[in-house]
């Protein structure tokens, strides 16, 4: 038997040979555009991406926990912590929170998503330090007490609320639920207001103890930034707030696949009195790990992502049937979403929705030209480059990247992966995709007759 004085040593000495893990994952030239990745004992993941020509920076903590990770009871609770970590730790009230990034004209906010959530700040270079603390402090020492899970409810009902009064945006909810059902990720992020409703700040906290472990955490930090202070500051954060529960502990690796079941020919209406009717009709897509993704993007690209692309000639400017017609796509780990929303007068719906179906069948049977995958190609190469433009659009990329991936690409990296896509690249992954039987929703005042007249878009 281990005495527990030896236990003990050996306890000691592991930990002490335990050392934080930096690595160079992307080597910019004169250290512009170079990401570093430092892993502590802890489980805690820091990466930075440097840019010494500018002036500011953003700071960010992605999770590992989205709606998806919900029970059905539990709907709503990511989001609802999201708001509740903005309301105050043992050192700051939520004025002082606020106060604090407002006193430096920075910005903080904060966003849920299926899959992850993100904290962030973004202020002025010399600014960093305080952000650090910041958003350490809210991810670490929440207080979460019954008299703000009170006063928050109230705020979020009002956020459920205002996407209801939001046609347009709460179709795409209604579509998560026509493709997934009843399944997590077809659920709603913001939940509802039952489900809002029966959230106690007991099962807010278990949640909060379960999902943002170090091990859960991913650390971002882009522009005029220096990793090993990024490091230093986030690692005494941390450790002053005994967040790590484990001296030497993994990080959580990205999210595998649950294969997830989809849907195919289901129609789903919610009748509304709008001045438009909004739809939404799709298929499976793929999931964010798949190497056709590339393909993808660039048929998205040609089919419904710019004033160039075929929907929108068909749909707008030819027949000036909708002001607003668009594809995109959304990728999860196990699956992904293929759609394409128009909002348009009730009494056009069914030349939209055919004109539509008629689009995606075609392109699934013949393709598309070479001038337009050329043309796409280079628009979305652009939209690449200019989208990554700002320090918050990059620690967005890192943050992501490593959470989902587990890896980084350059930008040099993805604008090759997009050049490499070849026009069979592109026929090939419509036929897969486009070729399935597609599902539909809509939200609007349509009629008895119309409404039983949505099915023939997906028969």
């Amino acid at each position: 038997m281990t005495s527990r004085s030896a236990r003990t040593t050996a306890r000691t000495s592991s930990e002490a040979r335990a050392v934080a893990r930096t690595q160079t994952l992307i080597k910019g030239e004169h250290g512009i555009g170079t990401v570093r990745k430092t892993t502590l004992p802890g489980g805690l993941r820091i990466v930075t991406e440097t840019l010494p020509s500018v002036r500011s920076a953003t700071f960010g903590i992605w999770a590992h926990v989205g709606s998806r990770d919900e029970t059905p009871a539990l709907n709503g609770a990511t989001h609802y912590l999201e708001h509740l970590l903005f309301k105050g730790t043992r050192k700051r009230s939520a004025l002082d929170i606020s106060a604090a990034i407002d006193a430096v004209g920075g910005e903080m906010n904060a966003f849920t998503a299926k899959e992850y959530t993100c904290y962030y700040a973004r202020v002025l270079d010399t600014d960093l330090p305080l952000a650090i603390d910041v958003v350490c402090d809210m991810l670490t020492g929440s207080l979460i007490q019954e008299e703000d899970v009170d006063v928050e409810r109230g705020a979020i009902l009002e956020e459920i609320a205002m996407t209801e009064d939001d046609a347009g945006d709460c179709v795409h909810d209604l579509f998560a639920h026509t493709m997934f059902g009843d399944n997590a990720l077809g659920r709603p992020v913001l939940g509802t207001v039952d489900t809002v409703n029966a959230l106690t700040a007991d099962r807010i906290r278990r949640f909060y103890k379960k999902h943002y472990d170090p091990t859960h955490l991913v650390v971002a930090a882009a522009g005029n930034v220096d990793h090993h202070k990024v490091v230093r500051q986030v690692r005494a954060a941390f450790e002053k707030a005994g967040a790590f529960r484990e001296p030497v502990a993994a990080p959580l690796a990205p999210r595998d696949g649950r294969r997830t079941v989809r849907a195919a020919g289901r129609v789903e209406l919610i009748g509304r009195k709008t001045e438009q009717a909004h739809v939404i009709l799709g298929m499976p897509g793929l999931a964010r790990t798949d190497e056709r993704r590339w393909a993808l993007g660039v048929l998205n690209t040609a089919l419904g992502g710019g004033m160039s692309s075929r929907l929108f000639q068909e749909v707008r400017e030819k027949r000036g049937l909708a002001y607003s017609v668009y594809s995109y796509t959304s990728g999860f780990a196990d699956c992904g979403l293929f759609g394409v929303y128009a909002g348009c007068r009730p009494a056009q719906v069914h030349d939209v929705l055919k004109i539509c179906r008629d689009e995606l069948d075609h392109v699934a049977e013949h393709g598309l030209t070479d001038d337009e995958i050329g043309r796409a190609v280079g628009q979305l190469q652009g939209s690449t480059v200019l989208g990554l433009e700002d320090t918050g659009a990059l620690m967005n990329r890192i943050g992501k990247s490593e959470l989902c991936w587990g890896e980084q690409m350059s930008v040099d990296d993805m604008l090759a992966r997009i050049a490499s896509v070849t026009p069979d690249d592109v026929r090939a992954v419509a036929r897969d995709v486009l070729g399935r039987r597609p599902s539909l929703s809509v939200i609007g005042p349509l009629k008895d007759k119309q409404a039983s007249r949505l099915h023939d878009a997906v028969a």
